[in-house]
């Protein structure tokens, strides 16, 4: 059984070749040392015969640097199975060890885009997640991206905003609030009378709040911390995003917040559209692949674009659009 492993800074995502394994573990490796543990124990209760890795946790802050966070995981990988190993880099190469292990860093979309390619030889492939979002372009079956993050957020392969993690502040700087028609917490407002409101830029609320208010997400995919370390209720929802414009829910009704939530979606698919549409004119493609758990989100882009979208979850399942790097580097031949 060929197992394959998406180490992120945030989320660990297992899948075997078969798709009959599919595990994702919430490791923050920024303040979470479980990492070694975890492996451990995926190598012992599902006693692969060879593990395939991609890695994009090397970019956290626990790291002085790339290299350094790219070695001590292959160290942790390499400890913790018994099983042959092969680590996937941006250059589209499988080896046990790189000449080079700086082209393993921020490689997991190397093996979705590789992976995808065998099917689709032309389009751009879209993995939005919790926490970023990756439009790769494929050509002929390989992707063609800049191969570092770096690179990839100047050519708009690269969007630092996901479905789970992004604060709301770095997609809103103001929101238009709808204003009561009276003072009470009612749930009725005035369409024709709103207010420009500029947002606070303090860690009140993420994504995940907004997505789950609008009903996009259920809690169980909510699998990250929330900004305030509370519930994932809609009640706790809602005070967390009233408080992104230093508000409370005595001063906020929920059909304002509500109103808040759809311009933050807005702004987000915006951003990814526009993405969208400068990679397929750079390229000449009019194909969109999307996966992960904000597949809602591109398919929308995808539409307003103009581009013919394909969904991975409707062909894999949406377990394994949830893991797809991990599934992909298990299968790419």
């Amino acid at each position: 059984m060929i197992l394959g492993i998406d180490i992120g800074g945030a989320n660990t995502k297992v899948a075997s070749s078969d798709g009959t394994i599919v595990e994702l573990h919430y490791i923050p490796l920024w303040k979470d040392t479980t990492l070694s543990n975890s492996l451990a124990d995926i190598s012992e209760r599902l006693e692969p015969t060879s593990v395939r890795v991609v890695t994009t946790g090397e970019l956290a802050d626990c790291f002085t640097s790339k290299r350094e966070g790219v070695q001590k995981i292959m160290d942790i990988v390499d400890s913790s199975f018994k099983c042959p190993i092969e680590y996937l880099g941006s250059d589209c190469k499988l080896s046990t060890k790189p000449a080079d292990i700086l082209t393993l860093a921020a490689a997991n979309w190397t093996a979705s885009a590789m992976f995808v390619g065998q099917n689709y030889s032309d389009c751009v492939f879209v993995d939005v997640g919790s926490t970023t979002s990756d439009v790769i372009p494929i050509i002929c079956g390989r992707p063609i991206a800049n191969t570092s993050d770096y690179l990839r957020l100047q050519n708009n392969e690269l969007i630092y905003a996901g479905t789970l993690r992004t604060n709301l502040a770095a997609l809103a700087h103001t929101v238009q609030i709808v204003q009561s028609s009276s003072n009470s917490n009612t749930n009725t407002t005035d369409q024709a009378n709103s207010q420009a409101c500029a947002t606070s830029s303090e860690l009140f609320a993420t994504t995940g709040d907004v997505y789950l208010l609008l009903g996009d997400i259920t809690t169980k995919q909510y699998t990250c911390e929330t900004a305030d370390g509370a519930g994932k209720s809609l009640v706790d929802a809602r005070r967390r995003i009233a408080r992104f414009v230093c508000a409370d829910l005595e001063e906020i009704n929920n059909v304002q917040l509500t109103q808040i939530a759809k311009q933050i979606k807005e702004a987000q698919i915006e951003g990814l559209t526009r993405a969208i549409k400068i990679v397929c004119k750079r390229t000449g493609v009019n194909i969109v692949v999307g996966t992960g758990l904000g597949e809602f989100l591109i398919a929308e882009a995808a539409k307003r674009a103009g581009m013919e979208f394909i969904s991975i979850s409707s062909i894999y399942g949406k377990k394994i659009s949830m893991v797809f790097p991990a599934y992909a580097v298990a299968n790419i031949s």
